[in-house]
């Protein structure tokens, strides 16, 4: 296969990733079909199956295609190292936040759509918990780095934190609410203190 071939190739199964993850945020987990992503996307019909084969496949490629998309959201690549303080840390963290509320609240959405579908299937589950697995480690090594006593605790109660604020946020009771960048950071903090329970961050 050429180079052009394969870059097509994922361009293609990008494109399919993308809408599909578009279907669910605006769907649901019903809306979501071959047909459907073929259509929405302006794909000869029969595109999606040549991509996904089966829903699972489909699904699959949706949560990988997620965890890239996060993983640019969050800017892992661009949080502050064990050098840099706790404030970079902060600072990190309340933007990844304030960008899932704002401009990628449809992508936030389309994951509580496939966290609740992989409770339904453990194959789904691997994939899902996988992705999660690159944040959940670079949080940890934060929070340790911070002087945590309880890494692995610590970095649960702020995973926590963050996916019940952007629930509430985005499809519970405060879905009209969004909270500022600062009052973010201002939560964050007071966490954070409370577990370093140490002199201020």
């Amino acid at each position: 296969m050429s180079e052009r071939t394969t870059t097509t190739a994922g361009a293609r199964a990008d494109l399919v990733a993308d809408t599909a993850l578009a279907l669910l945020a605006g769907r649901g987990m019903r809306g979501l079909t071959h047909r459907a992503v073929d259509e929405a996307a302006g794909l000869p019909q029969g595109s999606t199956s040549n991509v996904a084969r089966t829903r699972q496949a489909l699904l699959e490629l949706a949560v990988r295609r997620l965890a890239d998309r996060e993983e640019r959201v969050l800017a892992l690549h661009e949080l502050p190292g064990p050098d840099d303080g706790a404030d970079a840390v902060l600072d990190a963290l309340a933007l990844a936040g304030h960008r899932a509320l704002t401009l990628n609240r449809e992508l936030t959405l389309a994951r509580y759509e496939l966290a609740l579908e992989a409770t339904r299937r453990p194959e789904l589950r691997a994939h899902f918990d996988a992705a999660g697995a690159r944040f959940r480690d670079r949080l940890t090594a934060l929070v340790t780095a911070l002087g945590s006593t309880s890494p692995a605790r610590h970095a649960l109660t702020l995973t926590a934190w963050a996916d019940g604020l952007l629930f509430s946020c985005v499809a519970g009771s405060y879905h009209a609410d969004v909270p500022s960048l600062s009052d973010i950071r201002a939560d964050l903090r007071e966490i954070v203190e409370g577990m370093l329970r140490t002199r201020p961050v």
